[in-house]
């Protein structure tokens, strides 16, 4: 079994900054993909930024220039940098991972951390 738990939301006033953290345990082989999502009330999950093992990124449109994504391979933990915050990123943000397990890989998620962004 593989758990991941993300930390780091919290309260911020829009243009200011919040690092969230996702520790992966269990029994991992290795961590081929971290994936940072969100879902504002009432609308859909979304994408907002993905790493893989190699170091490709991916930003939505939305976050680029403002967003980092990076991963610790040895300590089995991604993080994602959020600058220049907006209230439109409130949500809740949810770390996903594609984990090479014994036999297979599959995709694990954590519980989520609330993000609020005041105007």
């Amino acid at each position: 079994q593989v758990q991941l738990v993300e930390s780091g939301g919290g309260l911020v006033q829009a243009g200011g900054s919040l690092r969230l953290s996702c520790a992966a345990s269990g029994r991992i082989l290795s961590i081929n993909a971290i994936g940072w999502y969100r879902q504002a009330p009432g609308k859909q999950r979304e994408l907002v930024a993905r790493i893989t093992s190699g170091g490709d990124t991916f930003y939505a449109d939305s976050v680029k220039g403002r967003f980092h994504i990076s991963s610790d391979n040895a300590e089995n933990t991604g993080y994602l940098q959020m600058s220049s915050l907006k209230p439109e990123g409130t949500a809740v943000y949810y770390c996903n991972a594609n984990v090479k397990v014994i036999g297979t890989a599959r995709d694990y998620w954590g519980q989520g951390t609330q993000v609020t962004v005041s105007s």
